[in-house]
């Protein structure tokens, strides 16, 4: 099999993940200036830790798949465990945030 000329496509989903990190990484920052302003009650400081592990768990799940993407020629697709994770990190973090501004 000749190898295939993936063009940009590649360094456009890298790009993407990065972006989807980078505003989960605003996410979770705003959540703890949120938990820590006006004085922080236990459920927003346990929304706000929340809120930090699944960035942390989105960002090794993003850096898994920007690793692959950019070190292969013919990357292999993502699975759907890890796929499930980053959709389940992503829908936890906006339920934590929306909890923390209601």
């Amino acid at each position: 099999m000749p190898d295939r000329d993936p063009g940009l496509q590649p360094e456009r989903t890298r790009l993407a993940w990065r972006r989807t990190t980078l505003s989960g990484t605003v996410a979770a920052v705003l959540a703890a200036k949120t938990a820590l302003h006006g004085g922080a009650t236990p459920a927003t400081v346990v929304a706000a830790a929340l809120c930090c592990a699944l960035w942390l768990a989105f960002l090794r799940i993003a850096h898994g798949r920007i690793r692959t993407l950019a070190s292969a020629n013919r990357p292999r697709a993502l699975t759907p465990p890890h796929a499930t994770a980053a959709v389940l990190c992503t829908v936890a973090l906006a339920v934590c945030g929306a909890f923390l501004v209601l």
